[in-house]
């Protein structure tokens, strides 16, 4: 009887095993959501402001760029992001004013642009308008003449001579390269983050070069910066892994240079095909992407919104808020910003009235009013329309709750009738810019102007 009840024991115990097994092959097949991270609740729906401070206002501070908040609220705004605001190095330091990614003291304000009574003021007013405010941070390199480099040098990489070095492979002689397999700097560089959102009450990071970092140091980063308030992320690279655990939103470059062929390269509507089809199908549901036409990068160093885009250039800013994705606006680009700015000189925007400012502000309601516009999982899925001019019009249609948005763009110098496949998006739409209604039929004729553009709206 006892070797009975010993066999039935063991039994019961493969029973209660297989069963536990099955349960958790049942769990491996269940899809879980790439993001884990939790996005603050305003960002559902906001749009990002590159600040330049150096070259905005002919003071080039804080208090004087105080003066464009209001300007900056009434177009739409959410979020401002302020470029590098630390003391720059002065060693190696290239032209006059030198690089504001050189950045001497982590804990300080470059005092060209002012003093941390400046920099708190700046934040408070724009929190009390209802802006965000976050900070560009550079964790990747110092200037040489950072304390750190005397106080810890072995937080730094060496060359093959044993010598301090820019980080291998770009010519960035006016900064030396950080090691990130050193736990002090990781706690050093954490703790500097946590500084600013203590100190001065920042809201997150534009966190430069970010995926030369590893992701493992800016996982762990975000937690940390939560234990004080929620933060909002951005790092400066595309791979979605930066999605998961640490990044709210990450650039796309890709469909900035897809633009790019599309309008000065003269490939036409074909050009951003497949981006739109990487976009839907391998981004993360709830990763934001930041869109762009424009940045300090692309400004300084490859040319101006004209040249890049030409005739182009308002199709893509249109397009660049009804895709998928936060839409950027830097600074200047609003008032017409023609040339490059210098980068390491005075070199202030000339403010004057401009169509682009009107077209950012109805592009920015429509984005805060109508959800399928929002960001990550709050706003909805690009679908393609096809239509009879592929080569030459870009059609889609996104909807959320009831919010539609129907949008068609001509790549082309030519005028184009073109026919939308639209028998599933039919009803009364509001047109963007005419304020006109559209009823959408199905198998619906569009008259598209050379690099013309239709937005249509039904908000709930």
């Amino acid at each position: 009887m006892k070797t009975k009840m010993i066999i039935s024991g063991l039994a019961l115990i493969l029973l209660v095993s297989c069963n536990s097994s099955v349960r958790e092959n049942k769990d491996a097949y269940q899809p879980k959501p790439y993001v884990e991270l939790t996005h603050p609740e305003w960002s559902k729906n906001a749009t990002i402001y590159e600040v330049n401070i150096r070259q905005y206002t002919p003071e080039g501070t804080f208090r004087a760029f105080e003066s464009h908040l209001p300007r900056l609220k009434a177009m739409g705004v959410d979020i401002l992001w302020l470029m590098p605001v630390h003391p720059i190095g002065e060693k190696n330091r290239k032209g006059t004013l030198g690089s504001y990614y050189s950045v001497k003291d982590y804990r300080a304000v470059n005092p060209e642009f002012g003093t941390m009574d400046d920099l708190k003021s700046l934040v408070k007013k724009a929190h009390d308008m209802g802006f965000h405010v976050i900070l560009d941070w550079v964790a990747n390199h110092s200037a040489w003449d950072n304390n750190l480099v005397t106080e810890h040098p072995e937080w730094y990489t060496r060359s093959l001579d044993g010598n301090f070095q820019p980080t291998p492979w770009y010519d960035w002689d006016d900064i030396i390269d950080f090691d990130y397999n050193q736990p002090g700097l990781r706690k050093y560089m954490t703790e500097a983050l946590k500084y600013w959102v203590k100190e001065a009450d920042i809201d997150g990071f534009r966190c430069d070069v970010a995926g030369f970092i590893p992701v493992d140091f800016w996982d762990n980063a975000r937690r940390e910066l939560e234990e004080i308030k929620p933060v909002f992320m951005l790092a400066e690279w595309e791979d979605r892994d930066m999605v998961k655990n640490a990044f709210d939103m990450v650039y796309s470059w890709s469909l900035w240079g897809k633009m790019k062929e599309a309008t000065t390269g003269g490939k036409g509507a074909g050009a951003l095909i497949e981006y739109m089809a990487h976009d839907v199908s391998t981004f993360p549901e709830n990763g934001y992407r930041m869109i762009f036409t424009d940045n300090h990068d692309k400004n300084s160093w490859e040319g101006t919104q004209f040249t890049n885009f030409g005739k182009g250039l308002e199709t893509c800013m249109v397009l660049s808020t009804v895709v998928n994705g936060m839409p950027l606006v830097y600074s200047g680009q609003e008032a017409g910003l023609d040339r490059p700015l210098k980068f390491f000189e005075k070199d202030t925007i000339v403010w004057k009235n401009h169509p682009f400012a009107g077209i950012y502000t109805k592009l920015f309601d429509l984005k805060h009013l109508n959800k399928a516009l929002w960001n990550g999982q709050w706003g909805g899925t690009m679908v393609r329309v096809y239509n009879d001019q592929q080569d030459k019009v870009v059609s889609f249609y996104r909807e959320k709750e009831g919010n539609k948005v129907l949008a068609a763009f001509n790549f082309s110098d030519k005028p184009v009738a073109v026919t939308l496949k639209t028998k599933h998006e039919t009803g009364s739409y509001t047109d963007l810019f005419s304020g006109k209604q559209v009823e959408i039929k199905g198998e619906d004729l569009l008259q598209l102007k050379p690099w013309g553009y239709a937005v249509y709206s039904i908000e709930k």
